[in-house]
């Protein structure tokens, strides 16, 4: 298929708007045919996830772009860094690493990206309209931007995310197209109990059922009506984005695109349906711990970035309390904000909450350890904890996170688990 472009974007790739324009539709057209896509589509903002230091080469480039001018003709976030710029935890980073890192994210922030510094930015304010295209990166944050706004977005890798934020353009192919967004099998959970449906620790655990199951596939999921909310819906979308490669999906009565299901599937009668049980629940939240120590080294939750009104949830449920275990909160600045506007931020930091802002503890060196037992409530915590940290990973609900790390050991709640 022949990629056409305008007659403005031709001027733009022969350099007519600068050079920096000119190498960012280089990109963008060369992607687009690689794709297939017939033309580009003016997209409204960019959440960038290449900001993130994995080695030289990206910070050189973000200061290539720096030196030719390059700034984004969108609004633009940007997704975590590799350094808590704003609460200053600590990471075990070379020199070298730090200043190279630090050099990055000083970059992006030239190029006129707000400095969001988060993996949830629609919980920071970016939350663009319902059918509007986007270019996205960070893979829960695409899950949320096309399933919960219902917006438009691909996956976005590193690099392609900052060169759409400035030429303002995207490959239309993928999920920008609306025929591309309808499901083509369902997850029933209607056979599941109230009470498991209506906790949080059943969230991420379905989400990484519903992501094995769908690989990148669009999928449905019928029986979660009245149950969802926005903090359960990003812990569904992260564990299924890391589980699978899942870019979108939809619950009935809960994602706008699905209001039912003749409206998920755009029209089709019947498409698979897989009756989700309670053992294949058993199985997939075991399968999300992969040790049976009841050691616990170290708990981190927050990744997605925990919202303000989980920092609150997490204050109550340690009640004045001392934790004895290393407990690490990975947040915005948006949230830590709130949480000093509403005076609530020393409490958790006596309480021994490292407040974790800009970056987490999976992409940055930040546990104090290489190895031992780390105990989480994140489906995407569990899944790249292992090979990320090196430590072992305890899945377990919010209140057993705090229980076993004021206990300094494993400690679960029966009732959450009948």
């Amino acid at each position: 298929m022949t990629l056409a472009l305008t007659p403005l974007e031709t001027s733009w790739l022969a350099g007519e708007s600068g050079e920096a324009r000119a190498l960012a539709m280089r990109v963008i057209a060369e992607t687009a045919r690689l794709m297939g896509a017939e033309k580009l589509v003016a997209v409204e903002s960019a959440h960038i996830d290449g900001a993130l230091y994995h080695g030289d080469s990206g910070t050189l480039f973000a200061e290539k772009l720096v030196a030719l001018g390059a700034k984004v003709s969108i609004p633009a976030t940007l997704n975590v860094g590799a350094l808590d710029l704003f609460c200053g935890a600590r990471t075990r980073h070379s020199p070298h690493e730090h200043d190279m890192a630090k050099r990055m994210m000083r970059a992006y922030e030239t190029m006129g990206c707000a400095p969001s510094w988060t993996c949830a930015p629609y919980q920071a304010g970016h939350r663009p309209a319902f059918g509007t295209d986007v270019a996205w990166g960070e893979s829960n944050a695409v899950a949320f931007c096309n399933s919960v706004l219902g917006a438009r977005t691909n996956r976005y890798g590193d690099f392609l995310d900052i060169c759409c934020a400035i030429a303002g353009r995207a490959p239309y192919y993928g999920l920008h197209i609306p025929e591309n967004r309808h499901a083509t099998f369902a997850l029933d959970c209607s056979g599941l109990s109230p009470d498991l449906r209506d906790s949080d620790i059943f969230w991420p655990v379905i989400g990484t059922l519903f992501g094995q199951r769908a690989g990148n596939a669009i999928g449905v999921v019928i029986g979660l009506t009245g149950f969802a909310t926005e903090d359960r819906l990003k812990a569904f979308g992260a564990a299924a984005a890391s589980a699978g490669a899942v870019g979108l999906f939809h619950i009935i009565g809960a994602t706008p695109e699905a209001p039912d299901l003749s409206s998920a599937t755009g029209g089709k009668r019947e498409i698979p349906t897989i009756s989700v049980t309670p053992g294949m629940i058993s199985s997939t939240l075991a399968g999300m711990s992969t040790t049976v120590l009841e050691a616990v080294d170290a708990v981190a939750i927050g990744s997605p970035h925990c919202s303000y009104e989980e920092l609150v949830e997490l204050e109550r449920l340690i009640d004045g309390r001392k934790l004895v275990r290393p407990f690490y909160a990975c947040t915005g600045r948006h949230a830590i904000k709130a949480l000093e506007a509403a005076g609530r931020r020393r409490a958790l930091e006596e309480a021994g909450v490292t407040l974790v802002a800009d970056t987490c503890i999976v992409v940055a060196p930040i546990l104090e350890a290489t190895t031992g037992v780390l105990m989480t409530n994140s489906g995407k915590f569990a899944h790249y904890a292992p090979g990320n940290t090196g430590y072992a990973v305890r899945y377990g609900a919010l209140s057993e996170c705090v229980e076993s790390a004021v206990a300094g050991r494993l400690v679960r709640e029966a009732r959450l688990w009948r």
